[in-house]
C-alpha cells in the first residue's frame, strides 16, 4: 500500500500544477485574444491570468467541495415541501414561478 502512494502523491502534486498552468494559460490566452480587440482593455500577465480564474472559481464555481447531498437548506425545503399539502404545495409553486419570472403560472396557461 505504501508503494502505491510512493508514485501516486508526486503524480498527483504534478498533475495540479500542469492542471493550474494550464487553465492560467488558456485564461490568459482567451483575455489577451478577445478583450483588447473587442473592448480597448489591456493585455494581461500569466499572472494576472492566475488570478482572475482563482476569483473566477471563489465566485462561481467554489472549490470543488459540494458534497453529496446538496445544501442543508435545500434539504430542509424539501422537507418541508413533503409535508404540506397538495393544494399548499401547488399554490407555493404558483407564487414562485409569478415572483421569479419562470413564466405564467399553471392556472394562468390553463385558461
Amino acid at each position: 500500500m505504501k508503494k502505491k502512494w510512493i508514485w501516486i502523491t508526486p503524480l498527483a502534486i504534478v498533475g495540479m500544477v500542469v492542471f493550474i498552468a494550464l487553465g492560467g494559460e488558456i485564461v490568459l490566452r482567451l483575455w489577451n485574444w478577445l478583450l483588447p480587440p473587442l473592448f480597448g482593455w489591456r493585455t494581461i500577465t500569466f499572472w494576472q491570468a492566475l488570478g482572475i480564474l482563482l476569483l473566477c472559481r471563489i465566485l462561481f464555481g467554489g472549490f470543488g467541495f459540494h458534497g453529496s447531498g446538496g445544501s442543508a437548506a435545500r434539504r430542509r425545503a424539501e422537507a418541508r415541501c413533503a409535508n404540506m399539502p397538495v393544494e399548499d404545495r401547488e399554490r407555493f409553486r404558483q407564487r414562485m414561478r409569478e415572483r421569479f419570472g419562470f413564466g405564467p403560472a399553471t392556472s394562468e396557461s390553463k385558461k
